[in-house]
């Protein structure tokens, strides 16, 4: 490949530039916040810092992350929101210390996500949304101690009923997802109830004007649907400026103690 095809080279992160950026957080944890540095490339020399307990690399135009992530098994917070990734690294199972786990806003294919997930015994929040899965991994049943999950935004028709059967799940949003028409689902819905941000009804619960609004927004996902190319969407997502326009400002908003899919 020519040196002009493989984009551009992006801020360079030194071993010095990322102990500065080395925070203490409000309960004590040592963050390291590399987000919104325009970083092409993980840095590898942060590897040499895996004593911290979060991290933060959203916002950036990070295409790839390296089996060396793993190297951070202190890890309980890792925030990879607003990116470019295509794929996580089996090796992200061994990071069983992981609580909070933010892959939004990337190029995720059903693909792209490791069997090896399941191996996160202690999460409690995973977020998938804004991302290319076209089914979710059975293996994410595995994860007891999940209570929010987001796949909002996605090209998903059905979700598994291992999610459904998750102990502890208290949120999911799986809004502004081309899923068929709700008897199809009924089963699936109806033993998730207890959750608390479903927002799903039965058309025979809505009044004329609602039921009216929920077939226009039907009929328009749908005509999005059959327009959409064979390769990874992108027109539906265009008031998101790649890679980070809509993301939020405050990280303290993404954190484990107020992580929410709206």
């Amino acid at each position: 490949m020519a040196k002009g095809g493989k984009g551009p080279k992006g801020k360079k992160i030194t071993l010095n530039v990322a102990k500065n950026c080395i925070k203490i957080t409000f309960d004590g944890k040592k963050r390291l916040d590399l987000s919104k540095m325009g970083i092409t490339t993980f840095p590898k020399c942060i590897l040499r810092l895996n004593e911290v307990d979060e991290l933060d690399l959203s916002r950036n135009l990070i295409r790839k992350i390296p089996d060396s992530i793993s190297k951070f098994q202190n890890l309980r917070w890792l925030d990879l929101h607003s990116n470019y990734i295509d794929k996580l690294p089996e090796s992200i199972g061994q990071m069983t210390s992981l609580l909070f786990l933010n892959v939004s806003n990337n190029r995720l294919t059903t693909n792209g996500l490791p069997v090896e997930l399941n191996q996160l015994k202690n999460i409690r929040t995973l977020n998938l949304g804004l991302n290319h899965l076209d089914s979710v991994p059975t293996t994410l049943g595995a994860l007891k101690e999940l209570h929010e999950v987001g796949l909002h935004d996605n090209l998903l028709s059905t979700i598994p009923g291992s999610i459904s059967k998750l102990p502890k799940l208290k949120k999911l949003n799986i809004k502004r997802n081309p899923f068929p028409k709700s008897d199809e689902s009924e089963m699936f819905f109806d033993s998730i109830k207890r959750l608390e941000n479903l927002y799903l009804v039965d058309e025979k619960d809505l009044c004329t004007t609602c039921l009216q609004k929920c077939q226009q927004a039907r009929d328009k996902l749908n005509k999005i649907k059959s327009m959409a190319p064979s390769t990874p969407r992108k027109a539906i997502f265009s008031n998101l400026v790649s890679p980070n326009s809509m993301a939020k400002d405050s990280q303290e908003d993404w954190r484990l103690s107020t992580a929410s899919f709206s």
